[in-house]
């Protein structure tokens, strides 16, 4: 049985943003109700009413009851306005739905049997998920609160397309409408990350005690090149005082 969903509104006249900023300092979120023949009416919402609703997966894909100036107005959610950097829900549209006619809704994907399917669980492959909802096309009657994809018979290698969906009764796919088969799920081989080898540090060659020269060969040998020896003269010097 499906859940019953009840969205307390109030009506209100006041529009625009300052009026809009003033309804949210009162902890009330403004909405639109749309569709049909009506006109569009504007609402207000009660900010934590709202956020315990949509901490519900089939709030958003669910038939709602709005009650709001004495009466009651079936609608669907078609979209939410959040806060960029805050936990504050700005504004709701609702489209009104009647009995007799077709609505479109986004309905979430539940995968199951992913990890007992012979391509994860034989094979060791992995399952990837191309899309997590689908746009849908029904009587509200028909509108269903998710759609299940069974991977349990999954090879690898082996994917599932929107064409492969197990659907209710009167529900349809966009997608499919305008011949876009596309992907839903696939099981394919981990792609493996080949590490590069780690350089072995070349240690400097040890120089032999012979080839060491001593400050005196050295400023002998910068005078020759016609480089000044004052560096090392004075290293020259004590040792020639020291053989004296």
């Amino acid at each position: 049985m499906k859940e019953a969903f009840v969205v307390n509104a109030e009506l209100r006249t006041d529009q625009g943003k300052a009026a809009s900023r003033r309804l949210r300092r009162t902890g009330k979120v403004p909405a639109v109700l749309y569709g049909g023949k009506d006109p569009a009416q504007q609402l207000s919402l009660s900010h934590h009413e709202m956020k315990k609703h949509l901490e519900t997966e089939a709030f958003y894909s669910h038939v709602l009851t709005l009650k709001f100036g004495g009466k009651e107005q079936q609608a669907v959610l078609k979209d939410i306005q959040r806060h960029p950097a805050q936990p504050i829900l700005m504004h709701f549209d609702f489209q009104r739905v009647y009995a007799d006619q077709a609505i479109r809704m986004d309905v979430p994907l539940h995968f199951v049997g992913g990890e007992k399917c012979p391509g994860v669980k034989i094979d060791g492959g992995i399952v990837e998920h191309q899309l997590v909802h689908v746009e849908v096309e029904c009587l509200p009657k028909d509108l269903p609160e998710f759609i299940e994809v069974d991977l349990s018979g999954m090879e690898i290698n082996e994917t599932i397309h929107l064409s492969q969906l197990k659907l209710p009764a009167g529900v349809t796919l966009i997608e499919l409408h305008h011949g876009n088969d596309q992907t839903v799920a696939s099981v394919h081989v981990p792609r493996v990350v080949e590490e590069e080898a780690p350089v072995a540090e070349i240690a400097p060659a040890e120089v032999p005690a012979s080839a060491v020269k001593s400050d005196a060969e050295l400023a002998a040998a910068k005078a020759v090149e016609g480089k000044p020896a004052a560096a090392a003269a004075p290293a020259a010097e004590k040792k020639e005082e020291k053989k004296k």
